[in-house]
């Protein structure tokens, strides 16, 4: 079933899918490697009610315990992954990156924004409400990651730190890694301060200024994360035809997709998963 989702341009990003009621968007270009099993949640096909309604799999925002727990089962059965296999963060804007071991099976990350294992049927989850999702996938390794990245994270490139994390634990060569940048805010709706730019001006070549960020009448900036995050791949060694980036924005679809700057702190989030086919 179409979602009613607002997409910023016609491009083929993602594919919409329904599974027993439970909708979740996924990347064409991931499938691709078959090498995973893989989705980005909505906030359609759960449970929960109030303002965590309805699709909530996260135990930081008030929602009811037993409404996680079928939460779970729902969005784990719909992706093809088991709910006791989920392993999760538990993000702080950090670009600390966990390896995630067999023993780690359904653990939580303290203090961590990425995780990169190689053990199958792990499935790695990160919690997104316009903050930028991660997905990395090594099909010639094996090996996969998944990571949060805000705009602390984009300044500290926590999309290189986590390849780099892969290439030690597992030799994996950039060349070779396929990825996504999931859906979050878009530039039209994110405004930051002088202060948030000054620190992309430190960190990025000025060549990329113009297309990173804006000023305004006011004095305020728009911030581009999506093309801030597809350039940290790029200096990576990730390959462009090998990059998929979201033209979904959270903020522009506040009835399906949760967003932080729509609603504060009452919400919910909207999951990533990312698992290792056996």
């Amino acid at each position: 079933m179409a979602l009613g989702l607002k997409y910023k341009n016609q491009e083929h990003i993602f594919e919409e899918k329904t599974v027993d009621g439970v909708p979740y968007l996924a990347y064409p270009l991931l499938e691709k490697t078959g090498a995973v099993r893989h989705g980005f949640s909505t906030r359609l096909g759960g449970v929960s009610t109030g303002h965590c309604a309805t699709m909530n799999i996260s135990t930081t925002r008030g929602d009811d315990p037993a409404a996680v727990e079928e939460n779970r089962r729902r969005i784990a059965k719909a992706i093809g992954v088991r709910a006791e296999d989920m392993t999760y963060t538990n993000q702080t804007h950090t670009t600390n990156v966990a390896v995630v071991e067999a023993k780690d099976r359904g653990k939580r990350f303290m203090e961590t924004d990425g995780m990169v294992t190689n053990v199958p049927e792990i499935c790695l989850v990160t919690f997104y409400a316009d903050c930028v999702p991660l997905f990395f996938v090594d099909p010639v390794h094996r090996a996969i990651g998944l990571s949060h990245s805000g705009w602390r994270g984009t300044v500290g490139k926590m999309g290189k730190v986590t390849i780099e994390r892969m290439r030690e634990e597992y030799g994996t060569d950039p060349t070779q890694v396929v990825a996504a940048v999931g859906p979050s805010i878009c530039q039209d709706c994110y405004e930051v301060s002088v202060d948030v730019i000054e620190k992309f001006r430190e960190n990025f070549d000025k060549d990329l200024w113009p297309e990173l960020f804006y000023e305004k009448a006011d004095g305020k900036y728009q911030l581009n994360l999506w093309r801030a995050n597809q350039a940290v791949l790029t200096e990576a060694g990730v390959q462009g035809e090998n990059i998929a980036v979201t033209n979904l924005c959270t903020h522009c679809n506040p009835d399906i997709l949760f967003s932080h700057r729509s609603t504060g702190t009452a919400r919910g989030n909207l999951s990533a998963f990312l698992a290792l086919i056996p």
